[in-house]
C-alpha cells in the first residue's frame, strides 16, 4: 500500500533543494509581483495556476500547501499592508525556504503581512510546530505519555486551532490538493469550508483528469508525488466543493491542451472558484430574483429552478445569495414595494422556484401609482 504522505514529503524535500522541471505546469504570473521574490523561491515553485489573481486588497488569505511561498508573496502585495497572508505546509525544507525568504520580501515591499505555519491542510486545527515543541519537551516513552500528547492535541483542536473557524476571506491553493490521500480528501474540503468566513471563497488551481485514474496508477509513488495519479476527475473536482456545502461552484479555467498524458488519460490544469453561503433559516421578505439568461432556465445547488425573465419568489437567504458574488452577474434582485422587517418576517415556504412574485408586490421602493409629465424623457434624454 502506497504511503502517499511519505512519497510527497520525500519528493518535495528534494525539489526544495534542486528544481525539478517535471513538477511544473507552465503558468504566466504577473511579472510586477515577482520582482521582490528571491530567485530560489521562483525556481522552486511547482504550481499549475495562479489563484492569486482572484485576491483583493485588505483580505485575509490562506494558501494551502504554500511550499516555498511564491503565491503567498504575490498575494501579500495584492492585499497590501492592511491584509494578511497565511501559508500552511507540512514540508520542513519548503517551510525553511519560505521563512528565510519572508524577511527579504518584507524589506522590499515595506511591510510584513505573511505568516508560515506547519500543518496538514486536511487538518488545519493542529499546529505541527507546537506539536514538535511539545514532543521535544515531553518525549513520549509510554502509554501515559501518549495519552498526555493526545490530550494536548485535542485541547488545541477545541480551544486554540491553528486556523480558526470563519477567519479567512479567501482560501487559495496551487496544485496541492491532489497530493492528499484519497481517504482524507473529503475532510480536506470540510476544512476549507470551516475556516472560511460566510461569503468567503475558495480559489483552487489543481490538476484534473478526463478519465478516472485506475488503482494501479494510484499506487505508483512517482505518479502520485508528480501530481498525476492523485488528480481529481474533472466532474468530481467540482462535486467535492458542492458536497462540502459550497455554492456558486464555477470552473473558472480549464487548460485547453493536456499538461501530460499517461496511459491515454489526459491531465490538465483547472481553477475552481466556490463560495461559502450563510447557514441561516429561510424567512419571507417578499423579495424576488430574475434570471437574466441566456438559458431558458437554470437550477442551483439547492434545487431552486429559475426561469429566464420571471420574478421568482425567494427567501431572504436565497435573495442575498443570488445577488451576491457567486451569482450576482446572472440575476437581478427585485425588492418588495413594502418591506417586511426582520421581526415581522415569517418562515418562507420554499417551492424551489415554482412560485412567482406578483408585480404588484415587487414594484420596488420608488413605485408611484401614476406618473404624469409633459417631458417623459427627462433631462438626460429618452430611455
Amino acid at each position: 500500500m502506497l504511503n502517499t504522505e511519505s512519497a510527497v514529503r520525500e519528493r518535495y524535500s528534494a525539489a526544495a533543494g534542486q528544481r525539478e522541471a517535471e513538477l511544473c505546469c507552465p503558468v504566466d504570473y504577473d511579472a510586477k509581483y515577482l520582482k521582490v521574490i528571491p530567485d530560489e523561491v521562483i525556481e522552486r515553485d511547482y504550481g499549475c495556476g495562479d489563484p492569486s489573481k482572484h485576491v483583493r486588497a485588505g483580505e485575509t488569505v490562506l494558501d494551502l500547501g504554500s511550499g516555498g511561498g511564491k503565491i503567498c508573496f504575490i498575494a501579500s502585495q495584492v492585499v497590501g499592508a492592511q491584509g494578511k497572508v497565511i501559508g500552511v505546509d507540512m514540508n520542513d525544507t519548503m517551510l525553511d525556504l519560505a521563512r528565510r525568504s519572508k524577511t527579504v520580501v518584507a524589506e522590499k515591499v515595506g511591510f510584513d503581512n505573511v505568516d508560515f505555519r506547519k500543518g496538514k491542510i486536511q487538518d488545519m486545527a493542529i499546529d505541527r510546530d507546537a506539536v514538535d515543541q511539545y514532543l521535544a519537551e515531553h518525549p513520549v516513552t509510554d502509554e501515559s505519555g501518549l495519552q498526555k500528547l493526545e490530550a494536548f492535541i485535542e485541547e488545541m483542536r477545541q480551544s486554540r486551532p491553528m486556523i480558526a473557524d470563519e477567519s479567512i476571506d479567501v482560501v487559495v491553493s496551487n496544485c496541492v490538493l491532489n497530493l492528499v490521500a484519497p481517504a482524507e480528501k473529503e475532510q480536506l474540503f470540510r476544512e476549507i469550508f470551516r475556516v472560511l468566513k460566510v461569503g468567503g471563497r475558495a480559489v483552487i488551481s489543481d490538476i484534473v483528469s478526463d478519465e478516472l485514474v485506475p488503482i494501479e496508477m494510484q499506487h505508483d509513488a512517482d505518479l502520485w508525488s508528480g501530481c498525476i495519479s492523485g488528480a481529481f476527475h474533472e466532474h468530481e473536482f467540482l462535486e467535492a466543493f458542492t458536497r462540502a456545502g459550497f455554492q456558486g461552484v464555477t470552473l473558472e479555467t480549464l487548460q485547453e491542451s493536456p499538461w501530460q498524458t499517461v496511459e491515454g488519460i489526459e491531465f490538465r490544469s483547472a481553477t475552481v472558484i466556490a463560495y461559502k453561503p450563510a447557514d441561516v433559516e429561510c424567512f419571507e421578505h417578499n423579495e424576488a430574483v430574475m434570471y437574466r439568461g441566456p438559458y431558458a432556465k437554470v437550477v442551483d445547488d439547492s434545487g431552486h429552478t429559475f426561469q429566464r425573465g420571471q420574478r421568482t419568489a425567494v427567501c431572504r437567504k436565497t435573495f442575498q445569495l443570488m445577488t451576491g458574488q457567486a451569482y450576482g452577474k446572472d440575476f437581478v434582485g427585485i425588492e418588495p414595494r413594502v418591506e417586511i422587517s426582520e421581526s415581522e418576517a415569517k418562515p418562507f415556504e420554499c417551492t424551489h422556484g415554482e412560485a412567482l412574485r406578483s408585480p404588484k408586490v415587487t414594484k420596488g421602493k420608488n413605485f408611484k401609482l401614476t406618473i404624469a409629465s409633459e417631458d417623459c424623457c427627462g433631462d438626460e434624454g429618452c430611455c
